[in-house]
């Protein structure tokens, strides 16, 4: 069958990360409590930030085994709660979390070959869409912004707002179904062999690996056992892949 849909996930396959992950997990924490100090909250904020950091990771653990998206919102407001503010608007929610991640989206820059590649895939005819699993929609939203991907982006699928990640079949079938093409006429991109290739395959896609930032833990596992359609070790080589196809 024809391919005539590429769906791409975000970060590390459209977008790469120039920084320290520890680094940036820091100024996080520090830049959020600045906000919450800012806004008039009074807490033990070492602790806070210690339970803050125990909740998401609880969350994310729990996600990753459900595939269900518990967002960052969620999160924030659940820890806190049990530092004694049980309502807190939507919009100290946003605000904390934007500048939370203001630091960190700077440091993501497009791969150099991003915007010829998906020229090139829309001149010849093919769908593109995004699926990113992500806590923060907006984040993810400003990411794609900050790196002018939009225009070729329709669907844009976002976890936080789904209520569901990858590799849950049913953020596979949102695209499928604006689209209406059936599986076997999309494949997917990512550099996660257990979201975006399984993902694909649960769904009956084929699935490329897209392997320039794939030094993760989580792929080390499923090396061996996730096998993906094809790999590629740069976006250039994608669309001779597809044509193929």
């Amino acid at each position: 069958m024809t391919i005539k849909g590429v769906i791409f996930d975000l970060g590390s396959t459209l977008i790469e990360f120039r920084g320290d992950w520890g680094d940036i997990f820091r100024r996080m924490s520090v830049d959020l409590i600045a906000y919450l100090r800012a806004q008039g909250y009074v807490m033990d904020f070492e602790k806070f930030d210690r339970r803050y950091q125990e909740v998401v990771d609880q969350f994310y653990t729990r996600g990753q085994q459900d595939w269900i998206e518990y967002t960052a919102e969620y999160t924030l407001r659940y820890t806190l709660a049990e530092f004694g503010y049980p309502e807190v608007s939507d919009e100290i929610l946003k605000g904390g979390l934007a500048a939370a991640y203001m630091q960190g989206e700077l440091l993501w820059q497009p791969f150099i070959d991003v915007y010829r590649t998906l020229d090139t895939l829309e001149t010849r005819g093919y769908k593109i869409g995004l699926i990113s699993n992500a806590r923060d929609a907006a984040n993810v939203e400003r990411l794609i912004d900050n790196a002018q991907l939009r225009s070729w982006l329709d669907p844009i699928v976002i976890s936080a707002n789904a209520g569901v990640r990858k590799p849950n079949p049913h953020i596979f079938k949102i695209v499928l179904d604006y689209w209406q093409l059936p599986p076997d006429q999309v494949v997917m991109v990512g550099d996660m062999l257990g979201a975006d290739i399984l993902g694909a395959h649960n769904v009956g896609m084929r699935g490329v690996w897209a392997t320039m930032q794939t030094e993760r833990e989580a792929n080390t596992a499923h090396v061996h056992t996730i096998m993906p359609d094809a790999t590629i070790a740069s976006l250039s080589e994608l669309v001779p892949l597809v044509e193929k196809w």
